[in-house]
């Protein structure tokens, strides 16, 4: 009994483990099955970078002082971050990358560039 194409329905004809009639019908099936998860990863992928990009043209010398008002005017998501280091007396940095910041008293942030 001949196979059907999991994408098109079509008759597979070959081996007997193939699954799709082309390569076009298999990366469609792929393309829909992972359409959720993709999306999900490019828009938070496309944050991270949006965060990147504010950190790094508002510290152009590797460490400085900006304020929470600054940072929200140029669209910084305070929610997307790619790690925390916490120092020996508990300092709280977050990272997006090799930039960080460190909330300060009065709505400011100090701004670093993690080197190496």
């Amino acid at each position: 009994m001949p196979k059907e194409c999991l994408e098109c329905g079509e008759k597979i004809v070959g081996r007997i483990d193939k699954k799709f009639c082309s390569d076009g019908c298999r990366n469609a099936y792929n393309n829909n099955v992972n359409k959720d998860s993709k999306n999900l990863i490019r828009n938070t992928n496309n944050r991270l970078r949006k965060n990147y990009r504010i950190l790094e043209a508002l510290n152009p010398e590797q460490k400085t002082k900006t304020s929470r008002a600054k940072l929200i005017e140029s669209g910084f998501d305070f929610n997307y971050f790619t790690s925390i280091y916490t120092t020996k007396v508990g300092t709280i940095y977050y990272f997006v990358y090799d930039q960080g910041y460190l909330p300060l008293e009065g709505d400011y942030f100090a701004l670093v560039k993690r080197e190496g």
